[in-house]
C-alpha cells in the first residue's frame, strides 16, 4: 500500500476547503455585505499637479533682483465652524455676522462643498498672516496654506523684469492650441519683460502626487510622487546700483535712458519713466494696482518706452549718421565747410562751421542741409526726381546697416523697428515724381519722418565707439549653467569704413569739452556726446543726448531721452553723465552728488513746463 496515496488526498482535501471558504467569502463581501463595496467608493485615486518654484533672476553682480515670497491662502471648513469661532472671525477679521454668512454660502455652494476646505481669502502677506496666526490656532475650522510669489529685494527695473499674472482663458487657449500642456487655468505666466520672453525657462518643469482620498475629498495616503523640477535662475547683464541711479534721475519726468556696453551688447540699465514699483503687481491687491496704473494712461506706466517707442526723432544726434554716410560717400572730407546761413534751415549763434569738427561741435543745421543735400543729389542728370530717387536709396541702406529701421533683436518682447523713410514711402506720401531733396531736406537734422527707439540710439552710441559695429544688444548673460547663446556674438559691421569714425569721436570730445555738450563733462574723464533738441510743436521741445566714455577704452554707450526737456544740454547731457561717472567710477563725487540731487527733485512731467 502505497504510504504517500492518503496525504495526497489529505492535502487536496485542505487546499479545496480554503478555495470554498475564499470563495463564500467573497461571494459575502461582494453581494450580500455592502460595507466593503461602499468603502471602496468612497475611497479614490487621485492625482496632483506640483507646481514648481519659478526661477530666480540676478544682477550681473549676483544681487538678488527677482525672488521668491512667502503668500498665505486661508482656508475654511463650514461644517466645523462654531458658533464661538463666528464671534472670533468677525472681530479678527473686521467681518459683519452678514459678511461671515455670505462667505459660509460661497464655501458651501457651487463647485465647494462644506464638507471641504477651500479659500476665503487668498494671498496674504507675512506679515498680515502673522497678526492673526495666533488666533487661528484657537479655530478648527480655519488654516492657512502657504505659496510661493515673486519678490523684488531690489525694487526696480519693473518694465525690463515684467510680471507674472494667473492666465486667462484666452492665453490658457493658445498654450493648448501650441501643444503646451504645462498650465492648469490656476497657474500664473509671464506677461511683460524677462518673465514673458524666458517664460519656458523661468516656470520650471511640473512634478505630481498621487494619493488616497476619501468621500470628502481629505487625503488619506500618498502612492507615490515625481517632485517638480525648479525653473532656471536668469543672471542678467543690468547694473542694480546704475539702474537705481537712472531711475532716481528720471523720477518725475517722462522718457527713458538706455546704458550698453560696447564691447558686448550687455545692457548696464535700462530705465522707462514713469516707472512703479514691481511689488505692486504681486499678492491680492494684483488687480487693484494694475487698475491704478491703467488708468494713469497719459504718462503710459506701463510701456517700456526702450523698445517700445519707436516713433521718437532723433534730431540732430543723427547728424553723426550723416556725417558718417558723407565721408563714405566722399561727398565731403573732414575740412569740408559750408556757411551757416539761417535762411536755409534755423540755426543758433556760433563760430563758422568751416570744418565737419566745427559743425558737430555746434550742431550747425545748414551745414547738414547741405551735407544731406550732396547725399541724396550726388549722382545729378539734370532730373531732380530721378536724381533724388536715386540718392533715397543710397541713403537708405546706409542708414539701415547702423541698425536703423528693424529691431535690433534684443531679447525683450514687443520691440518695434523705427521707421526711415524711402523712396516706396514718399511716392505713396506724394505721387511719383512728386518728391525731391527739396521735399524731404528735415532728415537732414533728424526730423521729418524718421521715428526711432532709446535702444537704437544708445547702440548708435556704442557703434561709434566699436568704430563701425555692434553686438545685438540683450539683456541675460547666462541662464543658470548654460553659456550665452552665440547670436550675442556675432559683430554686425555698418557699411561705413572704419577710418571715418576717427573725426567723428573727435568731434564728439569737442562737443563735450567746449560745445553744446558741456553739461556731461565729467572731471578726470574724457567723454564723447552729441545733443539733440527735437523740435516739437506748440510745447517744449524734448531733450536728447547720446553718449560714451572713456573715450579711448569705452566702457559705457549711453542714450537719454527727456520728454519736454528743451534742449539736449539742459537735462539728458547732466543725466548722461551722472550714469556714466557712477558706472566708470563706482560712485558720484560730491558735486556731481549735487547734481543729481537738483535733478531728481525736478519735475518735468508737464508739456508746458518753464524752466
Amino acid at each position: 500500500m502505497d504510504p504517500f496515496k492518503n496525504r495526497r488526498w489529505v492535502i487536496i482535501l485542505i487546499i479545496t476547503s480554503v478555495g470554498i471558504i475564499f470563495s463564500l467569502r467573497l461571494f459575502y463581501i461582494q453581494v450580500i455585505n455592502h460595507d466593503w463595496s461602499e468603502r471602496a467608493a468612497e475611497i479614490s485615486l487621485t492625482t496632483e499637479n506640483l507646481q514648481p518654484p519659478r526661477g530666480f533672476i540676478y544682477d550681473r553682480n549676483n544681487n538678488l533682483l527677482v525672488g521668491a515670497a512667502t503668500l498665505y491662502d486661508l482656508f475654511i471648513l463650514p461644517i466645523a465652524v462654531k458658533e464661538k469661532d463666528t464671534v472670533i472671525i468677525c472681530d479678527v477679521f473686521n467681518f459683519t455676522r452678514s459678511d461671515f454668512r455670505e462667505i459660509l454660502n460661497q464655501a458651501s455652494s457651487g463647485y465647494n462643498v462644506p464638507y471641504k476646505p477651500s479659500v476665503f481669502i487668498k494671498s496674504m502677506s507675512q506679515l498680515e498672516h502673522a497678526k492673526i496666526s495666533p488666533f487661528i490656532g484657537q479655530i478648527s475650522a480655519i488654516h492657512a496654506e502657504s505659496k510661493l510669489d515673486r519678490g523684488y529685494p531690489f525694487p526696480i527695473a519693473s518694465h525690463l523684469l515684467g510680471y507674472i499674472r494667473r492666465i486667462d482663458e484666452k492665453q490658457f487657449q493658445k498654450t493648448r492650441k501650441e501643444d503646451d500642456l504645462f498650465y492648469t487655468k490656476n497657474d500664473f505666466i509671464g506677461i511683460t519683460g524677462l518673465e514673458n520672453q524666458y517664460e519656458k525657462l523661468l516656470r520650471g518643469e511640473r512634478g505630481n502626487i498621487n494619493y488616497l482620498k476619501d468621500y470628502a475629498g481629505n487625503k488619506m495616503k500618498t502612492v507615490d510622487k515625481t517632485p517638480p523640477k525648479a525653473g532656471k535662475s536668469l543672471l542678467v547683464t543690468l547694473d542694480a546700483k546704475l539702474q537705481k541711479l537712472g531711475e532716481d534721475l528720471m523720477k518725475n519726468k517722462i522718457g527713458s535712458i538706455v546704458a550698453l556696453e560696447p564691447s558686448t551688447g550687455e545692457v548696464l540699465a535700462m530705465v522707462s519713466a514713469p516707472s512703479y514699483n514691481p511689488s505692486l503687481l504681486t499678492g491680492r491687491n494684483f488687480a487693484n494696482e494694475f487698475k491704478n496704473l491703467k488708468q494713469n494712461d497719459s504718462l503710459k506706466p506701463l510701456i517700456n518706452r526702450p523698445v517700445y517707442n519707436d516713433k521718437y526723432r532723433p534730431g540732430s544726434i543723427f547728424k553723426l549718421v550723416q556725417a558718417l554716410i558723407a565721408l563714405d560717400e566722399g561727398v565731403i572730407t573732414k575740412e569740408t565747410g559750408f556757411a551757416c546761413n539761417k535762411n536755409t534751415i534755423g540755426c543758433h549763434n556760433h563760430e563758422k562751421p568751416n570744418s565737419l569738427l566745427k559743425a558737430i561741435k555746434h550742431s550747425c543745421n545748414p551745414y547738414f542741409f547741405h551735407v544731406y543735400k550732396r547725399l541724396i543729389m550726388k549722382n545729378s542728370n539734370g532730373n531732380i526726381f530721378e536724381t533724388s530717387r536715386f540718392g533715397l536709396r543710397i541713403w537708405e541702406e546706409k542708414v539701415k546697416s547702423f541698425g536703423f529701421g528693424s529691431p535690433l533683436g534684443i531679447d525683450l518682447p514687443d520691440e518695434k523697428s523705427g521707421f526711415i523713410p524711402n523712396v516706396e514711402f514718399y511716392d505713396r506720401w506724394y505721387g511719383k515724381k512728386r518728391w525731391a531733396f527739396s521735399t524731404i531736406y528735415s532728415n537732414s537734422i533728424g526730423e521729418g519722418e524718421i521715428g526711432v527707439s532709446p535702444i537704437q540710439m544708445a547702440n548708435l552710441a556704442a557703434i561709434i565707439a566699436n568704430k563701425g559695429f555692434y553686438y545685438t544688444p540683450h539683456v541675460v548673460k547666462k541662464i543658470e549653467d548654460e553659456e550665452l547663446s552665440n547670436k550675442y556674438k556675432i559683430k554686425y559691421y555698418t557699411d561705413i569704413e572704419e577710418n571715418h569714425f576717427e573725426i567723428i569721436t573727435k568731434a564728439m570730445n569737442e562737443v563735450v569739452n567746449n560745445g553744446t555738450g558741456r553739461n556731461a563733462r565729467i572731471d578726470s574723464i574724457e567723454v564723447c556726446g552729441k545733443t539733440g533738441t527735437v523740435e516739437n510743436k506748440n510745447f517744449n521741445d524734448h531733450s536728447v543726448f547720446i553718449s560714451f566714455a572713456p573715450m579711448s577704452k569705452p566702457k559705457i554707450a549711453i542714450a537719454v531721452y527727456v520728454e519736454y526737456g528743451t534742449w539736449g544740454s539742459k537735462w539728458a547731457a547732466p543725466i548722461a553723465s551722472l550714469m556714466m561717472e557712477k558706472y566708470i567710477n563706482g560712485k558720484l563725487s560730491e558735486k556731481s552728488y549735487q547734481k543729481m540731487l537738483e535733478i531728481q527733485q525736478s519735475v518735468i512731467l508737464d508739456k508746458n513746463t518753464k524752466f
